[in-house]
C-alpha cells in the first residue's frame, strides 16, 4: 500500500484494486488473528456473545469484499488484454473510485441478513465453538432452535454470491489466455502472461478453501475444515502481496 501510494506511475486502475485488496486483507485478518493470538497467550477462550456476532458480521463482509474485488480485477485485466483500445474509457478513474463504495454497500446486505438471523437463535447446551473464531456453521451447530430455514438462506446466498463471481473470473482468465496465445511476438506474449498470471494464482488460493468449507452443510463440518479455515484466514492475505509483486517490475521498482 505504501509502495503504490508513494509511486506516481502506479496510480492506475490495476494498482488501485491491488491497494484496495490489501486494505481488505488487513481488515479481514484484524478480526481473526489478534483474538486467536490473545487466546493462546492468556489461555482464555471466552468471547462475549455480541462480540461473536460482530465477528461473524465483519468476517462475512470482508470475505465477500475479497470475492467482489477479485471479480473487478479480473474484469480490469480482461478489458486491458482483450479490448485495449476501450480500456481508458471503460476502466476510468471515476469507475474505480465509485466501484469500491458501491461494492461495500452491496456486500453489507449479505452479512447483515446472516447476523440478524443468527441473533434470533437460542442456545440450550454447551456453547463451545470448535474454531479459532466465530465461524457461521459452528455457530449454527450449537443452537437448539430450528435452523433449517437459516441454513437454506445461508447456503443459497453463499452459493449465489460466491459461484457467480468465480464463474466470471474463470471466464475472464480463459479469454485472457486465449487472446495472449493469438499474439505473434514472443516478447508480447511473455509480457502479457506476466501481467495476468498473478490473477489465477490468487483466485486459486482464495477459492480452494472457500468452496471446500463455506459451501458445506453444517452437519458435515469437521475439525479438518477448521484447519482449512485457519489456513484460509492467514495464508491468502499474507501471500497476495507477494503473488502480485514477484513478477511485476513496476512493483519491484517501487
Amino acid at each position: 500500500m505504501l509502495a503504490i501510494g508513494s509511486t506516481s506511475n502506479l496510480h492506475t486502475s490495476m494498482y488501485f484494486f491491488i491497494d484496495t485488496l490489501s486494505s481488505v486483507d488487513i481488515c479481514f485478518t484484524s478480526f481473526t488473528v489478534p483474538k486467536m493470538l490473545l487466546n493462546i497467550q492468556t489461555q482464555s477462550q471466552a468471547i462475549p456473545y455480541m462480540v461473536c456476532l460482530t465477528q461473524i458480521y465483519f468476517l462475512i463482509l470482508f470475505l465477500e469484499l475479497d470475492n467482489i474485488l477479485l471479480a473487478m480485477m479480473a474484469y480490469d485485466r480482461f478489458v486491458a488484454i482483450c479490448h485495449p483500445l476501450h480500456y481508458a474509457t471503460t476502466i476510468s478513474p471515476q469507475h474505480c473510485i465509485t466501484s469500491v463504495p458501491e461494492a461495500l454497500i452491496v456486500t453489507n446486505f449479505y452479512p447483515l441478513i446472516h447476523t440478524v438471523l443468527m441473533s434470533t437463535l437460542s442456545f440450550c447446551t454447551s456453547v463451545r465453538i470448535h474454531h479459532i473464531f466465530c465461524e457461521l456453521y459452528e455457530f449454527l451447530k450449537l443452537s437448539c432452535s430450528d435452523i433449517h430455514f437459516i441454513e437454506l438462506v445461508v447456503y443459497t446466498m453463499r452459493s449465489f454470491l460466491f459461484v457467480i463471481p468465480f464463474v466470471c473470473i474463470s471466464a475472464s482468465c480463459m479469454q485472457n489466455f486465449s487472446a495472449i496465445l493469438r499474439l505473434w511476438s514472443s516478447q508480447d506474449k511473455l509480457k502479457a502472461f506476466s501481467t495476468c498470471s498473478p490473477q489465477p494464482a490468487v483466485v486459486s488460493l482464495f477459492y480452494r478453501t472457500l468452496f471446500g468449507v463455506s459451501l458445506l452443510p453444517s452437519s458435515s463440518y469437521t475439525a479438518k475444515d477448521s484447519v482449512a479455515m485457519v489456513l484460509y484466514a492467514v495464508v491468502p492475505p499474507m501471500f497476495n502481496p507477494f503473488i502480485y509483486s514477484q513478477r511485476n517490475k513496476d512493483m519491484k521498482g517501487a
